[in-house]
Order: structure tokens, then sequence, then C-alpha cells
């Protein structure tokens, strides 16, 4: 399947969560075998040379996207949670949102310090929430490959942000608008 096919399955939810936003749903192309597989695969050939240790996703959809790529490249997975869903010792980075603040968590200690990072989620908009789990995971000592995601929203600018933090980024497909 090619990354035109795989958009004709996304599924786009005019005004949510509010008036005038375009929600780009992947659920629709994860409910589909053949296109999630292709997903799976297009994602984990875009890393497979970046010889990474771990795969992160950040919750939730990517995890769903990040635990199926982490077992194509035969690497961990970390999952990257929202505030208080993980057990025991944790560190975490505050954020910005649009409307407030958010906060990011790993579990300490999760991967060595040095380790190879691929940064996975399913979409990337404005950027906040992938820029701050980039910091996180640097603050704890990773090195981040790249930052890859099904879906980039361009006009919103978050991928240039990611690369203007020195992070190389990629995405499947892309979709004008917000």
């Amino acid at each position: 399947m090619t990354a035109d096919s795989l958009k004709a399955l996304v599924r786009t939810i005019p005004d949510f969560p509010k008036p005038g936003i375009q929600f780009r749903d992947i659920t629709s192309l994860l409910a589909d075998a053949d296109g999630f597989a292709a997903l799976i695969a297009l994602m984990a050939d875009a890393a497979r040379t970046l010889d990474v240790d771990y795969v992160a996703g950040i919750e939730a959809r990517g995890f769903i996207l990040g635990a199926a790529i982490a077992t194509a490249l035969g690497a961990g997975f970390v999952p990257v949670r929202k505030a208080g869903k993980l057990p025991g010792a944790v560190v975490g980075i505050d954020y910005a949102l649009e409307y407030g603040t958010d906060r990011l968590e790993v579990h300490r200690g999760q991967f060595p310090g040095g380790a190879r990072i691929l940064l996975v989620d399913d979409l990337i908009a404005t950027g906040g929430t992938a820029l701050a789990a980039a910091r996180l995971l640097r603050g704890e000592g990773a090195q981040l490959a790249m930052a890859l995601f099904a879906i980039d929203l361009p006009d919103l600018g978050g991928m240039a942000a990611l690369v203007a933090e020195g992070l190389p980024s990629r995405a499947v497909m892309t979709f004008p608008g917000h």
C-alpha cells in the first residue's frame, strides 16, 4: 500500500474537538488489517537504518504504533505517559497547551543513558507534546535518533519545530490544514 492509499483510510471528523478543526482520525486505518500492517511496515522501514535500542510511544495512539514498530525493529518499547499513570518512580516534564498545561512522564531508569531512541506518535500538529517528550527523554540521557509520525499537519508547524530543535523528523502522510 502507498501513503496515498493509507490516507484514504484516515477519517476526517469536522469541528472536533472544536469548531474549525479537521480532526484526522487514524482509528479507521487501524481497523483495516492491511492498512495497519502497511502503515507499520512503512514506519519501521523509515527507521530501520537508525539502529535504535528503544521506541518511545506517546500516549495513547503512539503506544499502538510504537509497540508494533518496536517489535518490527527488534527494539524495546518505552511508554511516554500522561501524569499519574505509571507506578513507581517517574520523571516528568510540564509543558504548555493552548488552554493550560499538561505533563508527560516515564519511569526513572527505564533505559540506560546514551540509548538510541525513536520517538513515535500518530500525528504531529503544533509539536508541543512531541517537543515535551523529546526534552523529557533527552533529560534522561537518551540520544533521539528521529521523531516519526503517521500523519503530519504541516500548516501547524510541529515538524519544523522539532527539526529546529535538532531532532530529525518524518511522517508517512501529510494533510493540509488544521
